[in-house]
């Protein structure tokens, strides 16, 4: 079995419980994943909290997700900002526009 990396597999900084989160949600990230940006999809400009509320999801869950998804190039920031439940802001985002291929076409 091949080992996965960030951010195909949930990662973490330190050995101990952050590692442990990362291992116990690795069999549900993929499913999560394609959750999250479902709802980008079809709700573009929320935040991570937003997304996890519209899902019935931990915001312990989705946030790591939405990380995910940008550093896989699958969404973006949209530039605007909304606020969360502690008072602060936080940044929404949107599907990102396909890469080019090899070939210089998208897919």
């Amino acid at each position: 079995m091949t080992q996965r990396s960030y951010p195909e597999s949930p990662g973490f900084k330190v050995a101990g419980a952050s590692q442990e989160a990362a291992e116990a949600i690795a069999p549900q990230a993929p499913r999560v994943r394609d959750r999250v940006l479902q709802c980008i999809r079809m709700l573009p400009g929320m935040t991570a909290d937003e997304i996890a509320a519209a899902l019935g999801l931990s915001i312990l869950t989705v946030r790591p997700r939405v990380s995910e998804l940008h550093r896989q190039g699958e969404i973006q920031p949209t530039g605007g900002r909304h606020r969360n439940s502690s008072g602060m802001t936080a940044g929404t985002w949107e599907v990102a526009p396909p890469l080019p291929n090899q070939h210089g076409t998208t897919t």
